[in-house]
């Protein structure tokens, strides 16, 4: 099967590195998008909107060979969830690691400061989300923030634009890191605007305890979590 991989925001498509050679090895085509102005720091990413990175993922699905298991990580669930709007009939299924889609016209994320129209990855720590980097020791962790590459503040501000109900009729598999299973089912259930896209969806929740970047932490259990998914497509 095709699957396509969504890095999240601050992330290059190697960040898939450790997970993409397990599906692989089952026989899938895996293929980890670098979205547009994140090639490295020293990219351009003057006037990138969310549209391109949400184009750049609707042009994957349409390359792939067949239907497409669509896997995004954190804010990139967003990105990708808009992709499944535009194409929901090319997306047999979603996968959602650390993050949820955004309803139309909210923004992936607000509240971080902007220079020069980008968008720098915070101190996990000093801004109270210690949770996120529970599971990386300091080496890890200095890795994560030396690789990290600014994001265009656009892709972040931008409002999202949502337009296909058939995007509800795509399963989704939300997996939750740094979170419980039970946790997002609680948010979903109370009617928490973050989550009101889930809520209309048909979601299956999966628990993989941890911080917030199992696929640099804990590869072969999401690897297996993606296989999974992909076996509620009924596609091997």
């Amino acid at each position: 099967m095709d699957i396509v991989l969504v890095p999240g925001l601050w992330l290059h498509g190697s960040s898939w590195d450790r997970v993409t050679p397990l599906l692989e090895e089952h026989g899938h085509r895996a293929r980890a998008l670098t979205l547009p102005g994140m090639e490295s720091k020293d990219a351009d990413r003057s006037g990138i909107t969310l549209a391109d990175h949400v184009a750049a993922v609707v042009a994957a699905v349409d390359e792939a060979d067949g239907p497409v298991l669509l896997v995004a990580h954190s804010a990139g669930s967003g990105i990708a969830h808009a992709a499944v709007d535009a194409r929901p009939d090319r997306v047999m299924r979603a996968v959602y690691v650390g993050g949820f889609p955004s309803a139309d016209g909210d923004s992936l994320l607000t509240g971080l400061p902007e220079q020069d129209g980008e968008v720098t990855m915070p101190d996990w720590a000093a801004i109270g989300e210690e949770a996120n980097i529970v599971d990386l020791d300091d080496a890890a962790l200095a890795r994560l923030y030396a690789d990290a590459i600014p994001a265009p503040a656009a892709v972040l501000t931008d409002p999202v634009r949502l337009s296909d109900e058939r995007r509800f009729e795509v399963p989704v598999t939300a997996v939750c890191p740094e979170y419980t299973a039970a946790d997002l089912r609680t948010w979903v259930d109370s009617g928490d605007e973050a989550v009101s896209e889930l809520a209309r969806a048909k979601v299956e929740y999966v628990d993989l305890p941890g911080g917030h970047w199992p696929q640099l932490t804990q590869p072969e259990k999401l690897a297996q979590v993606i296989l999974d998914a992909v076996s509620r497509t009924g596609r091997d």
